[in-house]
């Protein structure tokens, strides 16, 4: 029951779901994505002569001229991280492109459920930045993970097992999805 005209909100954890007022119905807050570093990449990158890659750069460039307005994006200290690396051109425009983007938070939860990934073997050793980047959606509600890393992360074969350690570890995993998969809607 609502109280004298004051607006009924929802709380998930981390962000309000929907509000109310004595009308009923009132809004919703847009979906949240954590934007992985290869999207930001693949963004700025100059057009690759890889045919498939350079399909997957203009995707890229058509869900951020088109849909990323329908959501609230997020990027780590992980990913920022990342776009610094290497050729110093092409690290600015990485930086410049996750300006003005919410930052997730790398927890001591984030830690741990990156470190359950790996010894649970939903990512390989070798991958502690991609478990890191699922542990952060998901220990920060995140309601989407976009990237073009589908050797570990965007991956039908582990992300069941992926989501299996994450609930184990009493978070809701993201929906991982590339550009192209999220374009539509």
């Amino acid at each position: 029951m609502l109280a004298e005209g004051r607006p009924a909100i929802e709380f998930d954890s981390h962000k309000v779901l929907s509000f109310a007022n004595d009308s009923g119905y009132c809004g919703v807050v847009k979906p949240t994505v954590y934007v992985e570093t290869s999207v930001i990449s693949y963004l700025v990158a100059r057009p690759s002569k890889n045919a498939r890659v350079a399909s997957n750069q203009e995707l890229t460039r058509e869900w951020w001229q088109t849909r990323r307005d329908r959501f609230e994006l997020y990027v780590s200290a992980i990913v920022i991280g990342e776009a610094e690396r290497g050729n110093l051109g092409a690290a600015a425009a990485r930086l410049e492109a996750v300006q003005g983007l919410q930052l997730a938070q790398v927890t001591r939860e984030a830690l741990t459920l990156a470190a359950a990934l790996i010894a649970g073997a939903g990512v390989p050793k070798k991958a502690n930045e991609d478990a890191l980047h699922i542990a952060i959606a998901a220990c920060n509600g995140l309601d989407y993970l976009l990237t073009w890393n589908c050797t570990h992360i965007a991956n039908a074969v582990t992300v069941p097992l992926v989501n299996a350690i994450c609930r184990r570890n009493g978070f809701e995993p993201p929906l991982i999805y590339t550009p192209q998969e999220l374009m539509a809607g």
